[in-house]
């Protein structure tokens, strides 16, 4: 076999046909740049036979630069050719897929999501539902009297205030965007006979700055039970039941002293999460007690037969911690992405 880096009619045509070769069997343009690479680059047979021109008698070099040099022209058209045709067939396959038939009806339906909000209020109504309990509603422009008065707030109190309230002008009607949903709580009192179970999701409004832990408009679920003999056993067995309904079975719950104008007892409400995002915690989910006897008489019902319980806790705050989120803003900026992630359940 011949030295294929000296020159002659058969190494000079063995260098052409494999490159010729090459470029006819590449089927994409990256196949032939790396052919091109083998065939017609730096350290391909055809360059090497290029170099050793140097190394040839001056007599010699013409001869050889002529069989050389027409090989490499015959190479370079070859992959300049190749190339156009590969290109070609490649821009025909991609538009061929991306025809789009401009005469059809266009596809406008898109797989949509609720709001985990609204799908979050309809999971802890059904947890009490399946406790027996009724599920209630009431309006968002609330009186003054279901906002406060019959939930024991004096009228120098800082809730009152309208730096906390939303009232609407002409403040002389004594109308507000409700600051909680306890009015619904009241209005069930009123509305039903004794004994009374009821859960009471919605909207509610406060003059809160939007930030990452706030937000003007949001939901609550606050449920009131008035029956014979109701103590803060019941209250706490049913708190229980729900943070385990909502985080699992490992869930429990703790209860601080504090102070409400509308129970008393009162307590702040603590969930123990314990697949928490950066270790297991307690976090603070609502507040709760036993409702105050002056609530139960602005109901008309003797707290010396009657005895209840009340509580409540942010849908915000139970999705955010719930599901790991730093930002409420997520939940109000009706970007469609932030509820697909979700789909139908949360």
């Amino acid at each position: 076999m011949s030295d294929p880096t000296i020159i002659s009619e058969s190494s000079v045509a063995a260098a052409t046909d494999a490159a010729l070769a090459a470029f006819a069997e590449a089927s994409t343009i990256a196949e032939l740049h790396a052919a091109r690479a083998a065939h017609s680059g730096e350290s391909s047979p055809i360059a090497r036979l290029n170099g050793s021109l140097k190394t040839l008698a001056p007599e010699d070099r013409a001869a050889a630069g002529k069989l050389v040099g027409g090989a490499r022209a015959r190479i370079g058209q070859a992959l300049a050719a190749r190339e156009v045709e590969l290109a070609a067939a490649e821009e025909s396959a991609r538009l061929a897929s991306e025809t789009v038939d401009v005469t059809a009806l266009a596809l406008r339906w898109r797989p949509g999501a609720r709001h985990p909000l609204s799908l979050l209020m309809e999971h802890m109504s059904d947890i009490f539902v399946g406790m027996g309990w009724e599920v209630a509603e009431g309006p968002e422009l609330e009186n003054e009297w279901f906002n406060f008065d019959s939930l024991n707030f004096d009228e120098d109190h800082p809730a009152r205030a309208m730096q906390d309230t939303f009232f609407v002008d002409p403040v002389e009607r004594h109308l507000v965007l409700r600051t909680h949903t306890s009015p619904v709580q009241v209005r069930s009192l009123l509305d039903r006979e004794l004994p009374v179970y009821v859960v009471a999701p919605g909207r509610v409004f406060r003059t809160d700055e939007l930030d990452a832990t706030h937000t003007p408009v949001f939901h609550q679920i606050e449920g009131i039970a008035i029956d014979k003999g109701l103590t803060m056993g019941h209250l706490r067995g049913t708190l229980e039941h729900l943070a385990r309904a909502m985080f699992g079975e490992e869930a429990r719950i703790r209860l601080r002293p504090n102070y409400f104008p509308f129970t008393e007892p009162s307590a702040e409400l603590d969930v123990w999460q314990p697949n928490a995002k950066g270790g297991a915690r307690w976090v603070e989910w609502g507040g709760c007690g036993m409702v105050n006897p002056n609530v139960l008489r602005a109901a008309g019902i003797d707290p010396e037969v009657y005895q209840g319980f009340a509580f409540g806790m942010g849908i915000e705050r139970t999705l955010q911690f719930r599901n790991d989120m730093n930002d409420m803003r997520d939940m109000v900026e009706g970007d469609i992405r932030f509820s697909q992630q979700f789909g139908m359940v949360v």
